[in-house]
């Protein structure tokens, strides 16, 4: 199996990009909002540790908003509780394909946190600024606050695309980002 990451700045598209791959696709934000809506283990960790922001079960995103805006530090204590699960839910999901060809790990944080191997293919993700901007105007409850403290705990764009092995340069249309896909999995088969 090669595990080929999905790496690039907040809203360039590595979604987008990632299932157009055609493979096994691990999307961490997916999985923190199964989390949230489903978890009641991680409800009662995140209420334990932030009484004053979390209330309900299903865990409301606006509560986890409010938690990060208020303090900063807040956003690590989430961090903490939220991505050992997630690392949980990333080896069920390897074992789960591991007679795959490839798998695709699109996970924001996935050189930050270390969590790439030394064999896994990065592959950037490239947008133009003014196109990621629209898009994440564009999204259900952007908040421009909270998208800069993420940036700020990512590491800067231009290093993850030096850390790559290809560059997909998204203009957010289907036909030239499978073009780029299909070179990129003919010359790592």
């Amino acid at each position: 199996m090669i595990r080929i990451g999905i790496v690039g700045d907040i809203g360039s598209g590595k979604t987008f990009v990632a299932n157009n791959f055609g493979y096994p696709v691990f999307n961490a934000d997916n999985e923190v909002s199964k989390l949230y809506k489903k978890d009641r283990k991680i409800y009662l960790k995140l209420k334990k540790r932030l009484p004053k922001y979390i209330f309900t079960f299903p865990i409301d995103k606006n509560e986890i908003t409010k938690a990060i805006l208020t303090n900063k530090n807040n956003l690590k204590k989430i961090i903490n509780i939220v991505h050992k699960e997630i690392r949980e839910k990333l080896k069920i999901f390897l074992e789960k394909n591991k007679n795959k060809k490839f798998v695709i790990l699109d996970i924001p944080l996935l050189i930050e946190n270390k969590i790439f191997n030394r064999n896994d293919v990065l592959v950037f993700v490239d947008s133009k600024k003014k196109d990621i901007d629209k898009k994440i105007k564009k999204r259900p409850n952007s908040n421009i606050k909270i998208i800069n403290m993420f940036r700020k705990i990512q590491f800067n764009p231009n290093y993850k695309k030096k850390k790559s092995h290809f560059i997909i340069k998204n203009t957010f249309t289907e036909k030239p980002v499978k073009k780029k896909i299909e070179k990129i999995l003919k010359e790592i088969s």
